[in-house]
Order: structure tokens, then sequence, then C-alpha cells
């Protein structure tokens, strides 16, 4: 697929639900929009209890099946799709781009990572080691193996499409279970290709299942008892609603939720490279990113001259559509997400902020009607403000002008999410301190969005996440649970003894 056949929709298409290896429908729909025009590209099929009940039982009937299967044999199939998924790489960042808005560099970047994801699940049998302990009583062997818990249920969010499902997904199938995945209302045709993909791998009809649809649709799928895991990813506000019905209905869950990240930049930090992160991991996929940097500190006199180099890079960037040469920032997702990031800016204004670089009402040529927002950056900005205290998820960079660096990680602790923070310095002192000191979940040393490798986890702390497990390596121990096995093969034991005898 070239760039050009990402361009504005002629027809509108119908995204279906993925149960048992093969599409299917519904009569309820919903429009799935190009971010770029606002016109609609597709037509979103709204899965009912029904159509809830029916993937379930899908997932819930290969399960045994599947989890027989070798390690070995799971993972291979993982393997295929992963390489499917790297072959079909431009026609995915194109789907993404369409129904997304985000760049098609920044499109396949996401979709690299995702393969990563299903690479590093094909080390299964590592995650999946147990334990044995001989001799913990006379004659006596105590084991722990790990066993999959069944049906998992995947909530993925807008902004990674494919990365977040195929992150959900891969630990869950290479575990032994069945997955049932829920996509984003707002940009669902990647993960029903990615489902076509998985069968293309020859992954057993009904161990992979898309089900799409809305709030109602995830309820559905949340209270229903075959359901045994929930793993989400989205806002606060949801991530908080999910982890307790999920909760209350006996689940297993781990819900992620928003941040506020910040990057402090100190005095002796290299400031082109520092102001260079800063505006990439500010204003990339037009700042809609969970690990996205929305706050820079400035540590003394460094402030001035941080906020002239990004004002510099903030004025260049090129927004645009994905399918228009150049590009380098496209679209918001909705008409509500540019209401929300316009009024943020305009209200963080008239609260005292002062606008270094305000493109928030900038609209590209050809494109009047899409939902765009320019880079801002906003100068002053206090921990009291209201652009400060929330998620904005959008391209807008709030400055805070610290005093020290004690001042900078007070500033951290005192936030109330935790996702992920990142000091630019050249002293490694300060850098060991503020990795040590910060409470977020991930940190980076002059790296700005420290997100790392699926080998390792990904989890935020404080009001980011719900739930004592993360993504990726870290996803073991939430898609198995543990079987505690205590053995003797000494027969020549016998004898009653009615009393509680220590080991």
């Amino acid at each position: 697929m070239t760039v050009a056949d990402v361009g504005p929709a002629t027809t509108v298409r119908t995204v279906g639900h993925w149960i048992g290896g093969r599409g299917e429908y519904s009569s309820r729909t919903l429009p799935v929009l190009d971010p770029a025009t606002g016109a609609a590209v597709a037509d979103m099929a709204v899965g009912s209890a029904e159509t809830v009940a029916r993937a379930v039982a899908a997932a819930q009937d290969s399960w045994p099946q599947w989890r027989d299967r070798t390690i070995v044999s799971r993972t291979r199939v993982l393997a295929r799709w992963a390489a499917l998924v790297r072959e079909h790489t431009d026609e995915l960042a194109a789907s993404i781009a369409l129904e997304n808005g985000k760049t098609l560099d920044d499109a396949r970047g996401e979709l690299a990572r995702g393969a990563d994801a299903l690479d590093a699940a094909v080390a299964g049998g590592a995650g999946l080691k147990g334990e044995l302990v001989e001799q913990t009583g006379s004659a006596v062997d105590t084991a722990m193996t790990l066993h999959s818990l069944g049906v998992c249920v995947g909530i993925s969010p807008f902004n990674f499409p494919v990365m977040v499902p195929l992150a959900q997904a891969s630990f869950a199938l290479a575990a032994g279970n069945t997955f049932v995945l829920k996509p984003s209302e707002q940009d669902p045709g990647p993960a029903l290709r990615i489902a076509e993909l998985a069968t293309q791998a020859r992954i057993p009809d009904g161990v992979f299942n898309v089900v799409n649809g809305d709030r109602v649709t995830v309820e559905h799928l949340i209270d229903h008892p075959n359901v045994a895991a929930v793993a989400f990813v989205g806002s606060t506000p949801t991530a908080r609603s999910v982890y307790a019905r999920a909760a209350a209905n006996g689940k297993r869950a781990q819900a992620f939720g928003g941040a506020k990240n910040h990057l402090v930049v100190m005095p002796d930090a290299n400031l082109a490279a520092a102001a260079d992160a800063v505006t990439s991991a500010a204003f990339g996929s037009a700042g809609q990113r969970c690990m996205a940097v929305t706050t820079a500190v400035a540590v003394g006199d460094v402030a001035d001259r941080l906020v002239r180099e990004l004002a510099i890079r903030a004025r260049a960037i090129r927004i645009g559509a994905a399918h228009t040469t150049g590009t380098e920032m496209g679209p918001l997702i909705s008409k509500d997400a540019q209401t929300r990031v316009r009024d943020s800016v305009s209200g963080a204004i008239a609260d005292g902020a002062v606008a270094v670089v305000d493109r928030s009402t900038e609209q590209p040529d050809g494109h009047p009607d899409g939902f765009f927002a320019g880079p801002a950056i906003l100068d002053h900005v206090t921990a009291d403000m209201e652009v400060y205290r929330h998620e904005v998820f959008g391209p807008v960079l709030g400055i805070v002008r610290v005093d020290s660096f004690d001042d900078a990680v007070t500033l951290i602790e005192n936030n109330p999410y935790g996702n992920g923070s990142a000091i630019f310095t050249s002293d490694g002192a300060s850098a060991r301190a503020f990795q040590r000191r910060v409470p977020t979940g991930m940190v980076g040393i002059n790296v700005p969005i420290p997100v790392p490798v699926a080998t390792f986890g990904f989890a935020g702390w404080k009001a980011s996440a719900f739930g004592d497990t993360g993504l990726h390596d870290a996803s073991w121990r939430f898609y198995t649970r543990p079987k505690y096995v205590t053995s003797r093969w000494d027969e020549s034991r016998t004898g009653i003894d009615l009393g509680f005898r220590p080991n």
C-alpha cells in the first residue's frame, strides 16, 4: 500500500467482529471518522450481550485444547503472527493513519513495538517457570507450577490500536489463555486486521477473538461469568471504574490510566539534546500518548534558555493529514478532543500561564473540518492550575520553573499520577538520586519517554495504574495462577497422627 492509498476514503466499509475465526456483524453500528477530515470512513458493528456471549463461548471452548498444547507449539504460532504483522506493516500503518490520524512513521513505530511484544512472549518458557524445593519435610517435596486462567479480556485505547492489543494478548496466549479483545470504537479497523492475521498464522479458531462496541459492550464482557481476567488501558476515571467492576465480579484485573509525565531539565544538561527530546516527547502523536511529556520542569537558570529553544522547535512543526507529504504531527482523534485541548490552552492563559507558542486553533490548508490542534507551550505553569492538575492528552506542554533539584522531585512526588518521569543532566549523582526518589513506575535518564523494551515490564504507580502487575514481561504473573503441590513418595510411612505436625 502506498502513501497515496492513505488519503481520504471514498466509500464507507463495515468493521465487524472476529469470533471463532470468522467475521460477524451486528445490526447496530457506530461511525468511524477520519480525524483529518471529520468524514466517516467506516461503520463499526456494536456488540450486544449475545455477541459477547458467543465470543466468550468460542474462547471458553477453545481453551482446554490451547492450554494443553506444548509451550513451544503455542509460541511458534505467535512467532508466525509477529512475522505477518511485520510483513503487513505498510497496510496496517495506512489503516492506523486513516482511523487514528497519526503519521505513517509513527504508526510503523507502533507496529514494530507490537511485534516486539509477540517476540518477547515467544520466550514463554522462561516466564512460565515454576519452583521446586526438595525436603521441605521428611521425604516431602514442594513445587509451585503456573497455570493459565481461561478466558481473558483486553480493552484497548484509541492511541495505540495495535501495540496495546498485542501487548495484552501475546503474553496471555503464550501462557495458555484464550482472549477476547474489545478495541477502541474510534479506530477499530487495525484490530480486526490483526485478528485476520492471527488466523492466517494458524492460531486456532476461538483462541483470539475481537468484539467491537461501546461502554455497554465492555460491561457485558466484564460481567460475563466465564471471563477470568480483564486488562484495560485508557483514562484514569475509566481505569478506576473498570478495575472496581471487574473486582466486584471476582475477576483478576489490571487497569492502566492517565498520566502527567514530568521531564526535569537541569542547568548542566545538554540544552539542544534536552530541547529536542522534550519537543519530540510532548508533540509526537499529537501528545496522545500515556507516556507523553506534558510538563517540562526547568531547574534554576536553565528556564529562559530552554523556553527559547522549545519555542523555535514548536513553531517549526508541520501539522497535517498523514497522507500529506512532510506532515510531522497529525490531528487529534475527535472533535471532543480538539475542543478539550483548545479549552485547556485558553483556560491556562486565563489562569496566568504565558502562551509562548499557541497554535491550538490552527487548521492546515485543505482540512477545515479536521480535528487539528497545533503545538502549544505554556510557561509559568503552577501546580494549582487546571492545566497542570489534569491530563490534557494533546499537544500542550507546560513549563514549571523551580529553584532546585529537590523542588523538582517534590513536584513529582506531590502529583497524583505516577506513570513516567525523566531527567536530563550530565551529573551522575543527580541522575542516581532522581531514579531512586521519584515515585513513578518508569524513569528515564537522558531518555524522554522511558518505555522499556518488551522483555521488561510496563507499569505506572499511583493513579496511573490499578492492580499489582504490569504489561509485557511483567504480565506473566497476571495471566497465570500458582498451584502448590506437596508430595511424598515414601510408602513405608504409616500411622495416624491427628496433630498439626511441623515440617
